[in-house]
């Protein structure tokens, strides 16, 4: 991220992560955090002049119901994703490539995240 301020208003705010661990990346006091989920340490957020440059897939959390995690997303204030190259439903979840759904969403440095779930 470009700003960790802003990080932990997303990840913390909007996604509803919970840090487990704060401190220092390079020379920025508490320019980093690492965030639980799927029961451990599983995130590591930190403020980077880098943030945002790549167009890849990050990070993909693996769901059992991924409509309510997309409309509790969406309640949150998370936009989902759409590509053209992609069909999507009316909720921008697409099929997945060997069965499946998936739906992408940002970061705010542009940093793309998605939630798969296999039906």
């Amino acid at each position: 991220m470009s700003d960790i301020q802003r990080a932990v208003a997303f990840y913390e705010g909007k996604l509803g992560l919970r840090a487990v661990w704060s401190g220092p990346s390079a020379h920025i006091a508490g320019g980093s955090r690492v965030y639980e989920s799927g029961g451990g340490p599983a995130l590591n957020v930190y403020q980077s002049v880098t943030a945002g440059q790549t167009s890849a897939t990050l990070a993909t959390w693996y769901v059992d119901d991924i409509d309510a995690v997309v409309d509790e997303l969406v309640a949150a204030g998370v936009e989902v994703s759409r590509y053209e190259q992609y069909e999507h439903d009316a909720k921008g979840i697409t099929a997945r490539a060997g069965g499946g759904r998936i739906a992408w969403f940002q970061d705010p440095d542009g940093n793309t995240f998605a939630v798969e779930a296999d039906a």
